[in-house]
């Protein structure tokens, strides 16, 4: 398909969004989306991201096509980049000074500076284990405030809570996997949304004892971490009421992607990756519509 340039038409006073899913591995898909997005010169008024969507959004920030593909294919097998050797070795499947600091601070360096720059605000979300309540917070440095990143993608069970300014903080998808209603009351009324699961899907419950036990302190978290699958349901439930009404577009995957939240093997990350392309240049021509549309 002949790829051609599309621009984004914001009318006075409207604000818009893009909303990106986490999942884990998964999010390889959303990556590969924000590169044809990129491609084709497609930006937002503001982006915020869930775990691996705020991993892959903050390269769409900075404006580093490619980067997160190259990145996972080079280094999902090693075992700093992810592995339960990390989580015996330090409490944290992820390990903090590679994933955060050695991998984009020297082996594939992020754009700080573009990042900096840009006039998309980007926000993460987090899951407070004290209050079990989101917290969407924007981040305007990213080398300084890099912590929210680690926060936002860090998984129950298999990672330390991260402290940020009075705060405990983990993944934010444990209370908010796809935050548009929160985005909304921001100012953000349009929306993209990217999710890496199918539109069939259904969350059912998990790990309810489980998470009275583990998180035995905070039993706020513990009960927003068994009512997930309500929570998330519910918003899956919401965007589709806001695309009847023109309020929101998503892109997502038309059958389950077929990789679990730790998959190390790069031509199936490829794979997923292709496929968020592939899904993205199809919606080309209902984003520009979408874009340019006054609600």
């Amino acid at each position: 398909m002949e790829e051609r340039s599309l621009t984004k038409q914001t009318k006075a006073g409207q604000r818009t969004g893009l909303v990106l899913e986490g999942g884990g591995m998964r999010g390889i898909y959303t990556a590969g989306v924000l590169d044809v997005f990129l491609e084709h010169g497609i930006s937002f008024d503001g982006v915020i991201g869930v775990s691996a969507g705020a991993i892959h959004g903050c390269s769409f920030v900075s404006g580093q096509t490619g980067r997160s593909i190259r990145y996972y294919k080079k280094y999902c097998k090693d075992k700093r980049f992810m592995s339960f050797r990390n989580m015996l070795r330090t409490g944290d499947m992820v390990d903090e000074q590679f994933c955060y600091h050695e991998l984009p601070e020297v082996l594939d360096p992020y754009d700080y500076e573009a990042f900096n720059r840009s006039k998309t605000a980007f926000y993460v979300t987090c899951s407070n284990v004290e209050t079990g309540k989101a917290e969407y917070l924007r981040i305007t440095d990213m080398k300084k405030q890099v912590d929210l990143m680690r926060a936002s993608a860090t998984l129950p069970y298999v990672s330390r809570i991260v402290e940020y300014e009075g705060m405990k903080l983990m993944d934010g998808g444990c209370t908010d996997s796809i935050p548009v209603n929160a985005f909304m009351k921001m100012g953000y009324g349009k929306n993209v949304v990217v999710l890496t699961r199918q539109r069939s899907y259904v969350k059912e419950p998990e790990y309810k004892t489980l998470a009275k036990l583990w998180y035995r302190k905070y039993p706020e978290f513990a009960g927003a971490m068994k009512n997930r699958h309500k929570a998330y349901n519910n918003s899956r439930k919401f965007i589709r009421r806001l695309e009847e009404e023109g309020k929101a577009l998503v892109i997502c995957p038309a059958e389950a992607l077929g990789i679990g939240r730790t998959c190390s093997d790069p031509d199936l990350l490829e794979q997923v990756y292709d496929m968020g392309r592939k899904d993205a240049v199809r919606q080309l021509g209902n984003l520009e519509v979408f874009l340019e549309r006054e609600n």
